[in-house]
């Protein structure tokens, strides 16, 4: 069993309210989570209005089914949001 975990950074600029920012994060999470299986939530800075923190996980049974995984998540929010990507963390275990 493999498990692949990211932690992507991501600053929003323009939001100016929390309430702004959870509806970006949760349509993010939504969608990522449906098209790919992944668990998917916002794991720090949530009193921070433009920025915006995700935790990603993947649970399979090849390092590079996992990675493949990661990669295509991380292609999908880059694509799917105007915030900027400050930084991502990525573990496999």
């Amino acid at each position: 069993m493999i498990v692949g975990t990211m932690l992507i950074e991501l600053h929003a600029p323009w939001v100016h309210s929390l309430k702004e920012k959870r509806m970006i994060v949760k349509s993010i999470c939504g969608k990522a989570g449906n098209k790919f299986n992944i668990s998917i939530a916002e794991v720090d800075k949530q009193d921070r209005h433009q920025a915006i923190v995700l935790g990603i996980s993947c649970v399979t049974d090849e390092m590079a089914h996992a990675n493949s995984i990661l990669d295509n998540v991380l292609n999908f929010i880059e694509e799917h949001t105007e915030a900027e990507v400050i930084s991502v963390y990525r573990e496999l275990l």
